[in-house]
């Protein structure tokens, strides 16, 4: 009796949705991004400022781009909490911003952008990962 109470135990987990974070999806979702934001190695300002180490840096801070006075004086630190508010609706979380976007409303699609940010230091280039056997690599371009 205890082994079928720890199997359909087992069984109710496997069925309650997880969302695993997927870099390369991130990817083809970003391109949505692409219109208004660069990110990478060579990545400028434009409509948008540069994505490069968006985690960890404070709002409105990107040398060179001229962010709105609410983005400026948001005093958000982008972490990823923070930024999967922003993505959701922008004009809500920060109000006044300059960034159009309407916002994506798909949790998994929330979490695959944000795993593919996440790949990317201050300068552009992808961080080095841990492999499984706990050997460090470099993703491939």
């Amino acid at each position: 009796m205890r082994n079928l109470v720890l199997v359909l135990g087992a069984g109710i987990f496997s069925i309650v949705p997880g969302h695993a974070q997927d870099a390369a999806s991130g990817e083809k979702i970003f391109v949505q991004c692409k219109a208004c934001h660069q990110i990478g190695e060579n990545a400028k300002n434009a409509v948008g400022p540069v994505l490069n180490g968006l985690f960890g840096r404070k709002a409105g801070m990107i040398e060179g781009y001229s962010y709105s006075a609410a983005n400026k004086n948001s005093g958000i630190t982008w972490d990823e909490a923070t930024f999967r508010e922003y993505i959701k609706d922008p004009k809500a979380k920060i109000p006044g911003t300059k960034m159009t976007f309407p916002g994506l409303k798909d949790p998994k699609q929330i979490d695959d952008i944000v795993a593919y940010l996440k790949q990317f230091d201050t300068t552009g280039k992808k961080k080095a990962e841990i492999g499984a056997a706990g050997i460090r690599f470099a993703k491939a371009p």
